[in-house]
């Protein structure tokens, strides 16, 4: 898939599905507790409170073909993917729960409060990774400069 060429339609689709994750994770997920109340707020997170998190045995993957590929091809969602953040939801593979991967996705919590929503936060953070790779998209590089240790 040539995602330069396919990136309007697929961040639509993008958009749609995080959102639609995201709300999920905000009624099952679970509020942070103190400590990690304290780590959001030490990597930037302005709004702790609203981060919801879910343990899962398995991250999800979008259904629709095109999306699915997309996330694939990036390295966004594959085998050695054990977190996600959607906004303020944020899911951690069972398993691979800790505070360096906490801090990381708070992180990325504190990117998509900077952009303001789902929707603004996604175009800039795709095209980063079709740009320069998922390990060298800047949002990745600073969310790992952020993480504490495990």
């Amino acid at each position: 898939m040539d995602l330069r060429a396919e990136f309007p339609s697929v961040l639509r689709l993008a958009v749609d599905w995080a959102v639609a994750r995201s709300r999920e994770v905000q009624i099952h997920g679970i509020p942070l507790s103190r400590g990690d109340v304290e780590l959001a707020q030490s990597v930037g997170v302005a709004r702790p409170e609203l981060v919801r998190v879910a343990s899962v045995s398995k991250l999800p993957v979008p259904v629709d073909p095109t999306l699915r590929t997309a996330a694939l091809q990036t390295g966004l969602l594959g085998p050695g993917t054990a977190g996600l953040t959607l906004g303020y939801a944020i899911l951690l593979l069972r398993g691979h729960e800790s505070r360096r991967l906490l801090s990381h996705e708070l992180r990325h919590v504190q990117q998509y409060e900077s952009a303001g929503s789902i929707a603004a936060y996604l175009p800039l953070y795709l095209w980063q990774i079709v740009e320069y790779g998922y390990v060298d998209a800047p949002f990745e590089r600073d969310a790992r400069e952020h993480e504490v240790p495990a």
